[in-house]
């Protein structure tokens, strides 16, 4: 008898905790973003494919396989099912890499190399006032091993990895040189790197010229001292130069449109539901004629700012139609270092234009030759002489000066 109501008792338990832990995990999980979510009942039936699959393939494939590496790659495809380039899981090292292109610090030695044409790693330029620069590193060079490691220009993500890290660590690079028969070392001591977004000079005597190559959280703050600076010397009108800008963090391009409209919307967005965000400018604006050089590399940030500078009729848009992203992101950090990035919303122009497909129309359409567009593709510099579509602009200032 005892027996028996012992038997019953064990089974009422059982089927509680059964009912208990049924409840809790197909109700509540906790996510890598740190919030909880729910799934409803019976949604496991969703998942059981792949599950199965992943068990098949773990037991069965002819080597052994890393189930971590599974679920990434799995991840990783459903993010890619969405077919928006723009939506992306990053692993760990993309993610990071994002975090440093936004930020535009990192510890390293400021260099800026590319796969040359003989396989080496090779010197387009090193940034001024950096550990690369002040080390005697130029333009050619040739590196051939960091840290004794051979390095090679097919690799070249892997071989600025090894050039970068913590500041005030030392780094030795074996550098191969024209006119030099052997390779020499160079000691570099690392130290932390701002990336220059903006740059500026002036040009025939009043004209002054701004260059933005991306929308960094420095990127406003530099923009604003390079125009004051501009100002000072007296300059007569600005050139804003965003030909291959392909755009970056939005409340930075916004806190450049400010600085430069008046009081006008610079841009407005919409999410799934018809939410509308509208961000606008105040009165104080730029009392300088501009004009604002654009070509396919403009995308994003930089469309949007060119966009409002054309639709408010601040000045004249001049170059080639520009990529045409009309998409805005939102980057999320998991909390083992990977992250994601999706489109929340798409956006407008002042004139309630989406250009996403389409781009922005230049107000004066001006080709470059193919060799010089090339070569601003590649990101090298082209010389004032050469660059039509600068010529035009400097001749349009002039008009509007």
């Amino acid at each position: 008898m005892i027996s028996k109501r012992k038997a019953i008792v064990g089974a009422l338990i059982i089927i509680i905790l059964t009912s208990v832990l049924n409840f809790t995990v197909g109700n509540l999980v906790t996510s890598p973003l740190g919030f909880g979510y729910a799934i409803p009942r019976g949604s496991y039936k969703q998942y059981e494919k792949f599950l199965s699959l992943k068990n098949y393939l773990l037991k069965n494939y002819y080597r052994e396989l890393d189930e971590d590496q599974l679920i990434e790659g799995a991840i990783k495809g459903m993010f890619n099912s969405i077919g928006d380039p723009y939506t992306l899981y990053m692993d760990a090292k993309e993610y990071s890499d994002l975090v440093t292109r936004t930020q535009g610090v990192y510890g390293g030695i400021g260099v800026i190399v590319t796969p040359g044409e003989d396989g080496y790693v090779t010197v387009v330029s090193p940034i001024e006032d950096t550990p690369g620069e002040k080390a005697g590193l130029i333009t050619g060079d040739r590196i051939i091993s960091v840290n004794g490691e051979a390095v090679f220009g097919d690799k070249l993500d892997y071989a600025v990895d090894l050039m970068k890290g913590e500041p005030g660590t030392k780094l030795k690079l074996s550098i191969l040189r024209d006119g030099r028969d052997e390779v020499f070392d160079v000691s570099i001591i690392r130290e932390e790197i701002r990336l220059k977004t903006v740059r500026s000079e002036v040009m025939e005597k009043n004209i002054g010229y701004i260059r933005i190559s991306m929308f960094d959280e420095q990127t406003a703050k530099d923009f604003k001292e390079h125009l004051q600076s501009l100002k000072k010397k007296n300059v007569k009108g600005i050139i804003l130069d965003l030909r291959n800008n392909p755009g970056g963090l939005l409340d930075e391009c916004i806190e450049i449109a400010d600085e430069i409209l008046g009081e006008q919307v610079i841009v407005y967005t919409e999410d799934r539901n018809g939410n509308r965000k509208v961000e606008r400018s105040d009165k104080r604006q730029l009392e300088l004629p501009i004009v604002v050089l654009v070509n396919k590399g403009s995308a994003s940030a930089s469309e949007i700012l060119a966009g409002a500078i054309k639709d408010g009729g601040k000045g004249k848009i001049i170059g080639t139609t520009t990529f045409g992203k009309g998409l805005v992101q939102q980057v999320k950090p998991l909390t083992d270092g990977t992250g994601f990035k999706f489109t929340i919303s798409e956006y407008f122009t002042p004139n309630g234009i989406n250009i996403h497909g389409i781009g922005v129309e230049p107000d004066i359409v001006v080709e470059l030759p193919k060799e010089l567009d090339d070569e601003l593709d590649d990101g090298f510099e082209i010389e004032s002489q050469e660059d039509t579509q600068l010529k035009k602009s400097i001749e349009v200032l002039r008009e509007e000066m």
